[in-house]
């Protein structure tokens, strides 16, 4: 296993915490991959490994989380997809291929767009394709609605990581697919001292976030992108539950003809585990090898 090293990138208002895998050839392409919205660059841990060095991994801490927690708004999506060029310009010459998953896949596809001679071809991890929200419902009632558990969480104080690792295993999602690549992700999120460990999530940014995944300029963004785009879509969702984000029937409805997005489905995992579970990992460590050619 390769380990990491974790570097800083100036960005807009201070640093931006940044992990990166170094490949084997120092020549090699460098990926550069965008976590979910109250997740860590950790979560890119296990597709890392899964890598081995063919090519150099970069992912952040996004503004308002883990070692980025310190770092002042504006949040949002443009605002992240501001960041991640200004990590790739810092970090790579040319044209990168560009990862995310989750909310990280609505950053990336907005990312492409903002700042087109920064990407190359795009992998989406079960996000990037949105539907416009509820008229009915208020801003907040939308976040529930979209994120009420996560959001439960980041209020919350735990008495030690033993503790906060309970938490995650009772997680439905985690249940048969716990590992200690998953352990390290969950306790990157903890900042505090015990008997008061809290989520370094900063509730302002991941609020104005979520809120900002319905915004026109991220729901079109998959509709304008100026290089092809692969969508990777969990079969099973943020709970295990069998209706995940996507499927057949909701991809049909957003009627992706004419755009330069392909869905292609990954069975048997959910919406955690397509990025963190052996299977999934493999499938996207596969799928970003090949987009950069090694």
């Amino acid at each position: 296993m390769i380990a990491h090293e974790e570097i800083r990138v100036p960005v807009t208002g201070g640093e931006l915490a940044v992990l990166r895998w170094p490949a084997r050839d120092p020549g090699a392409p460098v990926v550069l991959a965008l976590h979910g919205i109250t997740a860590n660059a950790l979560s890119w841990g296990p597709v890392a490994r899964l890598l081995d060095g063919r090519v150099t991994l970069v992912a952040p801490d996004l503004r308002g989380r883990a070692g980025s927690s310190a770092l002042p708004g504006p949040y949002g999506i443009a605002a992240h997809a501001d960041d991640a060029a200004a990590v790739a310009a810092a970090l790579a010459p040319g044209r990168v291929v560009l990862a995310g998953h989750s909310m990280g896949a609505f950053v990336a596809a907005l990312a492409a767009v903002r700042h087109p001679d920064r990407f190359g071809p795009l992998l989406l991890v079960d996000g990037g394709i949105g539907f416009p929200a509820p008229t009915h419902l208020a801003p907040d009632e939308l976040m529930t609605a979209v994120i009420g558990p996560a959001m439960d969480r980041l209020s919350m104080a735990f008495p030690d990581r033993a503790a906060y690792r309970s938490f995650w295993q009772a997680h439905p999602a985690f249940a048969d697919a716990w590992s200690d690549e998953v352990d390290a992700y969950i306790q990157r999120d903890l900042t505090g001292d015990e008997p008061a460990l809290r989520s370094t999530c900063r509730i302002e940014a991941v609020r104005t976030d979520g809120i900002g995944l319905f915004d026109e300029e991220v729901l079109t963004a998959v509709r304008k992108l100026p290089v092809p785009a692969t969508l990777l879509w969990a079969q099973r969702g943020l709970m295990d539950e069998e209706q995940g984000l996507y499927d057949e029937t909701r991809l049909a409805a957003a009627d992706l003809g004419g755009t330069r997005v392909t869905p292609v489905a990954v069975r048997g995992v959910n919406h955690y585990t397509v990025l963190t579970g052996d299977a999934g990992g493999t499938e996207v460590a596969r799928r970003l090898s090949n987009l950069a050619g090694v």
